[in-house]
């Protein structure tokens, strides 16, 4: 029987193991998205391997995982740093012995700034997470699925790559440049069956995002669980479609228009 994917505010996915004996690697999994993302992928029969700066969140959230029975390796990681991201699919390859799925979700949104007051110190932070971890991640995923023959890259963007906010020049150029690593991923994985999709998020309910606009105001907001259910919809497609790139916001958020 056909399992209908709408789901009613407040509601649920259905769960359909439509990831069983995948092998997934998630990277700022240890809260708001990435944790959610994990979460989603194991229960849908994923092998995961999650990674994060914070070994002590990053461990609660391995063993909230395991104790649901799923297969899960954790290994803190700044992915700015190329020798840990190194390490980190190595770890990979050594325990699980492929991986058909990466999702470049590690990234930071400094304190906003106009362009005047914004210090080269913020600008390359935000790049180095935001940016260059998605590319060397993304080189180190290369490397192994076009070996075996195939693979899929998801990175998690933002719609500030389509709508720059203001004040916030370091997080929108970094977004907007991978929309540009994804394409450029697609295009060198398309003969070696490694797709690349890149996943614009609006407003999503995390530490790291509160709605509230200048004037006191709350834009609207959707749950983590509204956007990990799109990710896993993308994740499960088979490798010979592609959905490049996708934005998921709340129906009523302002965006179209918005300038």
């Amino acid at each position: 029987m056909c399992q209908h994917l709408y789901v009613e505010e407040g509601g649920h996915w259905p769960q359909m193991n439509r990831l069983e004996g995948k092998v997934a690697i998630v990277t700022g999994a240890s809260s708001g998205i990435g944790k959610g993302i994990a979460q989603a992928f194991c229960r849908e029969g994923a092998k995961l391997v999650i990674a994060s700066r914070n070994r002590q969140k990053l461990d609660a959230t391995a063993d909230e995982l395991r104790s649901g029975g799923a297969a899960v390796l954790s290994v803190p990681t700044d992915v700015s740093r190329e020798e840990q991201v190194i390490a980190l699919f190595d770890r990979n390859v050594k325990e699980f012995g492929r991986l058909d799925i990466l999702v470049n979700n590690a990234g930071i949104c400094l304190q906003e700034a106009p362009l005047e007051e914004t210090s080269i110190k913020m600008w390359q932070r935000t790049l180095d997470v935001n940016l260059t971890g998605a590319f060397l991640c993304t080189r180190e995923a290369m490397k192994i699925m076009k070996r075996q023959g195939g693979g899929r890259i998801i990175n998690i963007g933002s719609i500030a790559a389509q709508m720059p906010r203001p004040k916030a020049a370091p997080y929108n150029c970094a977004k907007i440049g991978l929309v540009a690593l994804t394409k450029t991923t697609a295009l060198e994985g398309r003969a070696f069956g490694v797709v690349a999709s890149c996943l614009h998020p609006g407003n999503v309910a995390t530490a790291m995002e509160d709605g509230i606009r200048p004037d006191g105001s709350r834009e609207p907001m959707i749950a983590v669980e509204d956007l990990t259910g799109v990710v896993v919809t993308v994740a499960s497609l088979p490798l010979h479609i592609n959905m490049l790139e996708t934005i998921v916001l709340p129906a009523d958020q302002p965006y179209l228009g918005r300038g």
